[in-house]
């Protein structure tokens, strides 16, 4: 069927087509991609087995759809890709605002131009990216935002008297007929704004004012919503959750592999950062950092801790090194640990602190949450240090934990050109044959990485202790950071409090 060839209403008889609802058309295009095994909605991942089974059985059914969970659990992104399964064109009578079907009119609109121009009246074709409406609930919306209302200017512009019902104007619902409607965030829409949905989800009509208007809408609802335990800004009425079909639970991703693909996918990382080598274990700890403040005492659960922190997380870290290239004229440069300094940005606009949490400070809490991601790590590329405590002479950490117990530190800073860099990690005995008895093999470049790695590792696990300078860290002897005190009123007293409210003694 040549589209371009079909601009009337007999043309349209003519080609055969027929009218369908647009559950209709969501369950047969549905049927025809699970039949030739097509991925429904690409760029999910983590939903294959819980989320996108549920959703699919759902648009089976012919329901309208609620999609309840946390922040940045890919709610809206699951809605907006629903909109793949419409057909690419449908036919609506041209100039109707309520996207009127040529072959079942619903507007006095449609009604008149069918009446008036027979087999000639004129169509038009809307594609299915304009058949999706998104409205974010706000305390501020209105039933005329919604449904609509009556229009005084319509009404002394056509000269119509208020008993007409051409002087109403419609609102967002009605001129979603045939679409998609999505509605985010439903607890947050007022009680008797909610009410006003009941009608439209049941009997599919719309009440205005005192008209006495049936509008039978063919609309796929879909509604967004956190958990209303989690929430005190509002809840679904019950009568409009009788009336959701469907309430599909979405989750965060179970696994750093998946969490991985998603911020890969997601993070907007320019041309010119390509040349940042960005290591596995620097992947693996921007993901460990979202599963510690998942479960961290710090953190309310209730508020949930978005996909969007590891995302912004992996920019900055990228941005850090980026940065350090800069200040430095390197050019091909690898992440640092050091570089996670530039996360914590990203770690205190994500999470919401419980009360112990606000008394800790933000900072202090990012700061911890790294920590915890690097410790939860550092035994998956090193020996568990805890399995040494009784047997210290077979510890493979003796060496390097001896050298600082003589009274030797390293200061790594931030901004550490390469070659300086290098270097001090070097000057550690100990560290260098560490690494190359764990990873044998690895490129000059990741032995750095897990050398520093190493050193972080070692202090969460109490063998080193390690201050906080304001431009970067300083690694000691575990006892010597205890009960070297800092003279007072010296700069080194300020870094030496820092590392006390960062967990520096363990």
């Amino acid at each position: 069927m040549k589209l371009n060839d079909i601009t009337t209403l007999g043309q349209l008889k003519a080609s055969g087509y027929q009218s369908k609802s647009i559950k209709q058309e969501l369950r047969t295009n549905l049927i025809e991609k699970l039949k030739k095994k097509e991925n429904v909605f690409e760029g999910i991942w983590g939903y294959e087995e819980t989320v996108i089974p549920d959703l699919e059985r759902a648009i089976l059914s012919g329901h309208d759809i609620n999609l309840l969970g946390l922040r940045g659990q890919a709610k809206t992104r699951l809605a907006r890709l629903m909109v793949n399964l419409l057909d690419e064109y449908i036919p609506v009578i041209a100039g109707s605002e309520l996207n009127d079907d040529p072959l079942q009119p619903l507007s006095r609109f449609g009604f008149d131009m069918i009446q008036e121009h027979g087999d000639k009246t004129p169509i038009a074709w809307m594609h299915r990216h304009d058949r999706y409406t998104e409205k974010l609930a706000t305390p501020d919306v209105s039933i005329a935002d919604l449904i609509g209302d009556v229009d005084p200017i319509k009404a002394a512009t056509l000269k119509l008297p208020y008993s007409d019902e051409r002087i109403l104007h419609f609102g967002l619902i009605p001129r979603s007929h045939r679409c998609l409607f999505v509605i985010n965030e439903l607890p947050d829409l007022q009680p008797r704004i909610q009410v006003s949905l009941f009608n439209i989800l049941q009997e599919g009509d719309i009440q205005i004012r005192g008209f006495k208007l049936r509008l039978p809408l063919d609309i796929q609802f879909i509604f967004t919503a956190n958990p209303e335990d989690y929430t005190n800004r509002g809840s679904i009425v019950t009568p409009l959750k009788d009336r959701i079909d469907s309430q599909i639970v979405t989750h965060y991703p179970k696994s750093l592999e998946i969490g991985k693909r998603i911020t890969q996918q997601e993070a907007r990382v320019k041309p010119e950062q390509k040349n940042i080598a960005v290591l596995e274990v620097a992947k693996d700890l921007i993901e460990q950092i979202a599963f510690e403040a998942r479960k961290s005492e710090y953190v309310d659960a209730k508020s949930g801790v978005s996909a969007r922190l590891t995302i912004s997380a992996y920019e900055n870290l990228v941005a850090a090194a980026e940065r350090r290239s800069l200040i430095n004229n390197e050019k091909n440069v690898s992440i640092r640990v050091a570089d996670f300094i530039g996360v914590v940005p990203a770690i205190t606009g994500k999470v919401e602190l419980v009360y112990e949490g606000e008394q800790e400070g933000p900072m202090i809490v990012a700061q911890n949450l790294i920590g915890k991601a690097i410790r939860s790590q550092f035994v998956n590329y090193f020996p568990d240090p805890d399995k040494f405590r009784k047997q210290k002479e077979k510890s493979p950490y003796k060496k390097i934990t001896d050298w600082f117990g003589d009274g030797n530190t390293i200061d790594l800073l931030h901004d550490m050109k390469h070659a300086a860099f290098e270097t001090a990690i070097k000057s550690i005995p100990g560290l260098k044959e560490l690494v190359d008895e764990f990873h044998k093999g690895q490129d000059v470049t990741t032995k750095l990485f897990l050398m520093e790695f190493a050193l972080h590792g070692m202090a969460e696990f109490s063998l080193l202790s390690k201050g906080l300078l304001t431009q970067g860290h300083q690694f000691k002897d575990i006892l010597g950071g205890m009960f070297s005190l800092p003279k007072p009123g010296s700069e080194d007293e300020d870094d030496f409090d820092e590392e006390e409210g960062m967990g520096g003694k363990r």
